[in-house]
């Protein structure tokens, strides 16, 4: 029973991360209908710049920490921006294999660019958080374990209320829904576009503070894994889905961490495709996604 419960404390650290670097996925497709693919590598830059400032704060220290959790989410937010104005925004309107194939340039910029500016090599990311264990009868939990847990909840109860009880909020919901009746409207749809590139931006770099928490080695091809992980979450959960996208990566996070501690470790990759394969055929709209008809 004891194993089982440190296994599921496991399973929910790394699926909480797994869900904030999803929410930035089904966010954007939920907007705009693409996939971000340079999304994981803005979870790539979130966790150097947490690597710098945490370089300049005393380690160990709670409001050390939190200045460069919000430092990594300023910073990620502002290149998530910055990559809608220059990169998508005149692709607007454009064919979706464009968007596409630009969403991939951008992502193979971000990750040659880090490798020229910060190194290939990987580099030991520096305690922020104070390391503490604590033993609840058998049971060890660790401090980092605790803190991602409670950051994740804490940043997605922020999201639902942006989204659902403010006016930016109630703006994407619209946007996302029907972008021209949105302008007739009065809504801005630039400036809505932009909000939530960097609003999952954000979201991205403390998926990236949290994981270099857990797994403390930090490099310019970091993302690839976490970020193909988290958006298979967002496709089980239901793509444009934002619980989805949470629900989607704590299963995904809690069943890959089970069966990383079976015999069956060595697949524990292709289990959790398999698991997606699964959902997809007797819920091709995922978890809680919703089957639409598109007009063409």
């Amino acid at each position: 029973m004891v194993e089982f419960l440190q296994q599921l404390l496991n399973g929910l650290s790394l699926g909480a991360i797994y869900a904030l670097i999803a929410l930035g996925y089904t966010m954007v497709y939920g907007v705009l209908r693409f996939i971000n693919f340079a999304h994981s590598d803005v979870f790539m830059v979130g966790a150097f710049i947490g690597y710098y400032l945490g370089r300049l704060v005393p380690e160990g220290t709670l409001w050390g920490g939190l200045v460069v959790l919000a430092g990594a989410m300023a910073g990620c937010a502002l290149l998530g921006m910055t990559i809608e104005r220059l990169a998508y925004r005149p692709l607007r309107g454009a064919p979706t294999l464009n968007v596409l194939i630009t969403a991939i340039g951008v992502s193979l910029l971000l990750e040659y660019s880090g490798q020229v500016f910060f190194g290939a090599a990987p580099r030991n990311f520096p305690a922020i958080f104070p390391v503490r264990t604590f033993t609840v009868g058998n049971l060890i939990l660790g401090s980092n374990q605790l803190i991602v847990i409670v950051v994740s909840v804490v940043l997605m109860v922020v999201l639902h209320y942006i989204v659902h009880r403010t006016r930016i909020g109630t703006a994407m919901r619209a946007v996302s829904l029907n972008p021209r009746a949105a302008v007739l409207m009065g809504v801005n749809n630039d400036v809505v576009i932009a909000f939530t590139f960097g609003l999952g931006s954000a979201l991205a770099a403390a998926g990236g503070i949290l994981y270099a928490l857990n797994y403390p080695s930090v490099d310019p091809l970091m993302g690839l894994m976490p970020g193909l992980k988290a958006f298979v979450a967002a496709i089980l959960g239901g793509i444009g889905n934002i619980p989805g996208a949470a629900l989607g990566g704590l299963l995904l996070g809690t069943t890959e961490t089970f069966v990383n501690g079976s015999q069956w470790s060595t697949y524990k990759d292709a289990i959790g495709f398999a698991v997606l394969i699964i959902v997809l055929l007797f819920r091709p709209a995922g978890l809680l996604g919703r089957f639409t008809v598109e007009k063409v």
